[in-house]
């Protein structure tokens, strides 16, 4: 075992608080970090880790390893990422993560163009709809939608977006065409719960004579925390919903879903890229962010 290799599988392991999660971030069996620890402790003469059939904890010779590990292996990245980026072309690994629906075509989209231009950069993307931890999961760079929840985290906008609300055809036949957001209320209405206020949907009047915000509570039987799965609900003609603008341009352009409330303003959504404070940005991510800004902001969301 190289002694960097078993570094590396021990911190992965403490993060994730177990061999399992810690070998899955490294792409490696549960075996092999299994292996890999007991030859580290074997090297150091001492228990890093107190194992249980239900837990993974650190000793205390476990955390002081810990705290000097993370250091040396940032600076050994960061010495690896400039040899690299020495080369002819930006090379390395990039771990990015975004939310599933965006991720899975306008992300795609991005990332396929700017490979092209940089073919030894590797990307390894996580698609997930709920909110990943970013340290712990070791991931380099996320992208998200909406505001930042974590002020220990940094974010760069990459573009505003609007939010819309919709329904189609059938269902505004079936059920009426509300031409002001308060009649909501009489409605089914599908609520994406990864929204910062799901069972209210805020308003800004466009009016010459009524230009006030205001909030209106909502009420359906269905929710999600995928605004993909909010537009097909839509499109079935279950109800009233509200989603960013790029999860429903498609279906509007076929006629498929009508926007509603063309007078009213909705609160737009910001995309950011994410990353933490204290992890060195590498030519190749800071690279990557760049791109998406001018990428993103060429986009029409509105």
């Amino acid at each position: 075992m190289d002694t960097i290799d078993g570094m590396r599988t021990f911190v992965a392991v403490a993060l994730q608080q177990s061999f399992t999660g810690g070998a899955k971030t490294l792409g490696i069996s549960t075996k092999l970090a299994s292996k890999y620890i007991g030859q580290l402790e074997d090297k150091l003469a001492t228990q890093l880790f107190n194992r249980t059939t239900r837990s993974v904890t650190l000793t205390e010779a476990g955390n002081t390893y810990l705290r000097h590990c993370v250091p040396i292996l940032n600076q050994i990245n960061e010495l690896e990422s400039i040899l690299q980026e020495n080369q002819t072309n930006i090379a390395g690994p990039i771990r990015l993560s975004a939310p599933t629906g965006f991720g899975s075509q306008s992300v795609i989209d991005a990332l396929s163009m700017f490979q092209k231009t940089h073919p030894r950069i590797a990307i390894d993307l996580h698609l997930s709809d709920h909110r990943v931890s970013i340290i712990e999961e070791g991931i380099d760079l996320a992208i998200r939608l909406g505001e930042l929840e974590d002020s220990s985290l940094i974010a760069r906008k990459l573009t505003q977006m609007d939010v819309v609300v919709f329904a189609s055809k059938d269902y505004l036949q079936k059920h009426g065409t509300p031409t002001h957001p308060r009649e909501l209320a009489e409605h089914n209405c599908l609520a994406l719960t990864i929204a910062s206020t799901p069972n209210h949907w805020a308003f800004e009047a466009n009016l010459q004579n009524d230009s006030h915000k205001f909030i209106v509570p909502i009420k359906g039987d269905f929710k999600s925390n995928s605004p993909k799965a909010l537009v097909n609900m839509a499109i079935k003609g279950q109800g009233i919903s509200r989603a960013p603008i790029y999860a429903v341009a498609p279906y509007i352009k076929s006629g498929q879903l009508e926007v509603l409330f063309s007078d009213y303003q909705t609160e737009g959504i910001t995309l950011n890229a994410i990353f933490p404070p204290n992890r060195h940005l590498t030519t190749r991510i800071r690279t990557l962010i760049d791109y998406f800004v001018i990428y993103f902001s060429q986009l029409d969301y509105h």
